[in-house]
Order: structure tokens, then sequence, then C-alpha cells
């Protein structure tokens, strides 16, 4: 893992030496020639580490140390220290440093070790403090996540993105495991020793986004009574994932596009620039065309986020898979519960492939976790809902072909009133965009819009 220091030293030459090795190493040095140059990058930028000189004309690196404590979150410091001056360098020790090497180097591994060390502690750091904050606590196995022929060249298309740095923006219905399958691509991507951290934009207020997206400063709003990191940062070296980035308000969209452009931000009332070495996946259930052409979301987003493209199917069509998630779904919450249940039976499962899951693989596990708490022996069709009851009944083919033509003659109304407009249709008609989207599919209307 690689990180970005800043190295502080008046010796131009013993500056060059250490910025080659580190350079070598393949992390990111920014120089400065003395404290008080060091301090001003240290006020406009962020960095993961400071080596610097110890004494030095004008202001000490110890003396920058010290001003660096009163940060909420201040950098870590190795010092380079001569002879003379190895107790001030165990003095700063006592007082947060991490450590000190003499000057001149007597082994250049020694620093590596050192600055490496620092660096992967900061990434394990990162990658806690996302994980204290997810609800999952694992992945489930591949075979599950890909579940079904519908799901196979997403898997392919996932293993092809997965080691590259592009931005993935992943399409599909609610609840159809879109952080499911970014955390896969995180976690077979080069960044997997990072932290992945999700944020659902639907989820948070339109006044807390941008801090929970960039952080914020003590004092920038009311309430801030202290610093605090945002999603940025805690993904450093990592993953953030934007589920429903389609909620965004235009505002923070611009803001966005511009950490992707410039791969830098600065938090909420401050002028710190802090480096945005992050992987971005996002995730939408809406049209973002759609959404573009009615100017709720900005174009040069769109296609900043649209690098690799990604859709996932609904559960519907992917009745192939059900049995094998109903046996996981079962397998997992009777371990839970603490129930020794015998499997589920014929009916029931033929009503669980037989259902049209609106709520898709979400919906398909809430339903068998009331059905493990409900069953006996096995999982029979009275343990499910009513609606899973009632597709299961077979209907009279008169009123099933009646009830089929005469939904379709209403939909193609509607659509012909709002000239093909699904949006201004599915309201006339009461149902969601969603709905009237499988409907248009089922009668075969999607070339009537």
């Amino acid at each position: 893992m690689t990180g970005r220091i800043l190295l502080i030293d008046d010796d131009e030459t013993f500056r060059t030496f250490v910025q080659t090795i580190l350079e070598d190493e393949g992390h990111e040095v920014v120089i400065a020639r003395d404290g008080r140059e060091g301090g001003r990058k240290l006020a406009r930028e962020s960095f993961d580490l400071v080596i610097s000189d110890l004494k030095m004309p004008g202001k000490s690196g110890l003396e920058l140390f010290r001003e660096t404590r009163k940060d909420l979150s201040p950098p870590q410091f190795i010092f380079l220290s001569a002879f003379g001056t190895v107790d001030e360098a165990v003095a700063a020790m006592k007082e947060g440093a991490v450590d000190f090497l003499t000057k001149p180097l007597a082994a250049p591994e020694a620093l590596l070790t050192l600055v490496n060390r620092v660096i992967e502690g900061q990434g394990r750091n990162r990658a806690l403090l996302s994980l204290k904050e997810s609800e999952a606590a694992g992945l489930p196995p591949e075979e599950l996540i890909f579940a079904g022929q519908a799901m196979q060249s997403v898997r392919r298309l996932v293993l092809d993105v997965a080691g590259t740095t592009a931005n993935v923006l992943l399409f599909g219905e609610s609840g159809t495991g879109k952080e499911l399958v970014a955390r896969i691509i995180h976690h077979l991507s080069p960044r997997s020793s990072g932290g992945f951290v999700p944020l659902n934009c639907a989820a948070i207020p339109d006044t807390l986004l941008e801090s929970e997206l960039f952080g914020h400063e003590k004092g920038a709003f009311t309430g801030a009574l202290q610093a605090r990191q945002g999603k940025f940062e805690l993904a450093k070296g990592g993953t953030i994932f934007l589920d429903e980035v389609g909620e965004l308000p235009l505002a923070l969209q611009a803001k966005l596009l511009r950490v992707l452009q410039e791969r830098a931000f600065e938090r909420v009332g401050g002028s710190r620039e802090i480096r945005a070495d992050v992987r971005v996946i996002a995730a939408t259930n809406r049209n973002l065309q759609d959404e573009v052409a009615g100017r709720r979301f900005r174009e040069d987003l769109y296609y900043r986020l649209n690098v690799f493209p990604l859709s996932l199917p609904p559960l519907r069509e992917r009745a192939d898979a059900i049995p094998l998630l109903v046996n996981h779904f079962l397998e997992r919450f009777s371990r839970q519960i603490g129930k020794k249940l015998k499997g589920v039976d014929a009916e029931a499962l033929s009503a669980l492939v037989r259902y049209g899951w609106p709520g898709n693989v979400r919906e398909l596990q809430n339903v068998m976790e009331r059905a493990v708490i409900l069953a006996q022996d096995l999982i029979r069709l009275h343990n499910l809902p009513g609606e899973l009851e009632r597709a299961s009944r077979p209907e009279t083919l008169d009123s099933r072909d009646l009830l089929k033509s005469t939904e379709r003659e209403i939909i193609i109304k509607a659509l012909r009133k709002h000239d093909g407009n699904r949006r201004l249709a599915a309201e006339e008609m009461g149902i969601t965009r969603r709905a009237l989207q499988y409907k248009l599919k089922e009668y075969g209307l999607l070339d009537k819009e």
C-alpha cells in the first residue's frame, strides 16, 4: 500500500536522496524546505505521513509537530535526527511521534520498513472504521450472488472490471443485490486491502449529505462540535459505494463531479485540500438517461460515473436461482433462530418460484425469515405471506385472459394519452414506474411507448 508523504528537510542533497527512495517504492512525495513551508502545506493539503528533520532554521520539525497535535486528526510524524538531538527525538516519541531515524541513514531499508508499517496500519484502521459502519458481516458465497443463468454475463463483466481502476455504475431494481456486487468488485480489486465505505444517498437528508460525503470542520454549522471525517476520507485507498446516486441534489452533483475530475475535495467549512484516493462505484434504480433529459441529473457527472455500466436482472428473470437462494436463507435463518427444519415442501417452493418478487432478493430474504419463524418441521404454503399463497392458486383461463386483456388496454391508452411518457402513465394508473416497466415487458408493449 502506498501513501502521500510530506518530506521536510533543509538539506537539499539528503532531501533528494530520501525522496528518491520513497518514490521508487511508489509513494507520492511532496517537498518542503523548512518547518514554515511544511506548516503551510499541512494547512492546505492532506498527508498520510510527515517525515521531518528535527532541527531546522526558522521553525524546527519539533515545533511543527507540537503545533499539529492541536488538530483533531493530526498527521503521523517520523523524525530524522542527528546524533546530537536523539534525546529530543525520544521526547517527541513520548508526545506521539511514530519513531525516529538517525542521519545519515545507515540503511534505506529501515526507513522504507518504518514508512510501509505506518501506511499499512492506517489502511487497516480505515478498513475497521468502514466495517463498523456496515451492517454486512461478510459476503455470501459467489455462487449465490451470481445464481441463475441471467447473472452469468454479469459475473463475467465483474471479473473483467474488478482488476481495473474504472468507475462502475450499477443499474437494477431495489433489492437486486447492487451493494453485494459492489463489494465483490472491491474484494477482487487491487484496493481490497483498503476500506469499502457505503453511503445510501437516499437515506440522508439533503442538508447533511455534503458533510457525510466530505466531512466537516469544527464550527462549520450549528451542531458541528468537532471536526469529522467524511466517507471519502474513510475510503482512502479503497472504494466508496454511492447507492441511489440518482437521489443526489444538483448542488452536490457538481461537487461530486469536481472530486471525480480533480481527485481532491475540502471538508465543509474548511479550506485544506484533501486527496481523494478512492475508487467510486455508484448504483441507481432510476433511469439516469431520463433524469439527464429531465435536467435532474448532470450529464457530465453521468458520463464520469458511467465508465463501466452493469445492469443486474430482477429476481423474476432468475427463477432458476430461487431454489438455491431459498435453501441458503433457510439454512441461515434456521441457524440464527436455533430451529431444525427439514426443508421447503413442493407446494411452497412452487409458489416461491412463480411469484413476481417486486422486492427482489431482499423481499425473498424477508419472506424466508418470516417462514422459518412460523414453520414447525417443513416450510409450508400457509407459512408464506398471503400474496404468495394467492399466486399459487390456479385461475380459470378465461378470467386470467380477460384481466390481462383489460390491463393491457388500460396501459396502451395511458401511454397514448401521455405521448409515451412512462412516468406520467404510471402516475395516472396509480402504479410505480418499475411496475409499469414490468407490465410493458409482460404484455410486449416496449415498442409502443
